[in-house]
């Protein structure tokens, strides 16, 4: 790992799932988004705003073209035939019954909520609306492997990378899988830190199969790899995360140096990115990077 420098670390950010804005310009949610990961950060490392020097990667655009935003009228299923599949992929890796009707397999959202908010003690209303969100941004993502919306959401990333030139790349949820690809994608943007957090990158069939390079060898030993210009990986997860599954990302890729569990917050918490960057797995991953 690289000495700290006396200036600020410099830092991209990348989001995850429910940030698109559509009354905002990209510089606004940009602007509005930097000091609140910023003191997020700081707040658990301990330093002040000065110490960093944070930019924000806003891939969210690209994912929800033409996109209203949510009402309260939304339907009890998801009709997009690809969502189905990904969300069937995540509740199988989580143990949920399959329901079947007429002998088909039926995915209904609703019921799908129900046992999820059961099982990890949530707010039933609250976790379907989340379901809906995350698997209309994945799907919007994964759908294709050459989608202008995959390719204008990574380069969108890899252009922030570029411009900020940061040491450490932090990504969280969605943002995870974008920014691996990214820096895939572009091998001469070298960062000495990517920090994923909350990270479904190994998610079989769902993203960890759709991932572009694909992940090489023959199953159940196929393996994905740290970028190229990525001189130290590490990874975080809260150990009751539901979308940072299946657990131990390492089991899955190689080259990542640190592969951490943290309970950053109870009820679903513990999947908010807010969390993850002020729990004490983030603040001690990046603190040598700071002198602390």
């Amino acid at each position: 790992m690289s000495s700290p420098t006396s200036g600020p670390l410099t830092i991209v950010a990348v989001h995850g799932v429910g940030h698109y804005d559509p009354r905002a310009t990209a510089a606004q949610v940009r602007a509005a988004h930097i000091p609140r990961w910023t003191d997020h950060l700081t707040g658990g490392l301990g330093v002040s705003a000065a110490r960093l020097d944070l930019d924000f990667a806003y891939y969210a655009p690209m994912l929800n073209s033409g996109c209203t935003v949510q009402g309260q009228h939304e339907p009890d299923e998801l009709s997009d035939p690809v969502t189905r599949e990904l969300m069937a992929a995540w509740l199988e890796q989580l143990g949920a019954p399959r329901p079947v009707t007429q002998g088909a397999l039926t995915l209904p959202l609703r019921h799908a909520a129900t046992w999820v908010a059961e099982r990890f003690s949530l707010d039933g209303h609250m976790t379907q609306l989340f379901i809906r969100l995350f698997f209309q941004e994945v799907a919007a993502y994964l759908r294709t492997d050459d989608s202008p919306a995959r390719l204008a959401a990574r380069e969108e990333v890899a252009l922030r990378i570029a411009r900020h030139r940061p040491r450490v790349v932090i990504a969280h949820s969605l943002g995870t899988v974008i920014a691996y690809e990214a820096l895939h994608a572009h091998p001469e943007l070298q960062v000495e830190l990517f920090l994923s957090l909350g990270s479904p990158l190994a998610l079989p069939r769902a993203v960890f199969d759709r991932l572009l390079p694909r992940p090489v060898g023959d199953p159940p030993a196929c393996l994905g790899t740290r970028p190229d210009g990525v001189a130290r990986w590490v990874n975080i997860a809260d150990p009751g995360d539901p979308v940072a599954i299946p657990p131990r990302l390492a089991r899955s890729f190689t080259g990542i140096a640190l592969d951490l569990t943290d309970s950053v917050h109870a009820a679903f918490g513990f999947h908010h990115a807010k969390n993850y960057l002020s729990c004490a797995a983030t603040a001690a991953t990046l603190g040598p990077y700071l002198g602390l």
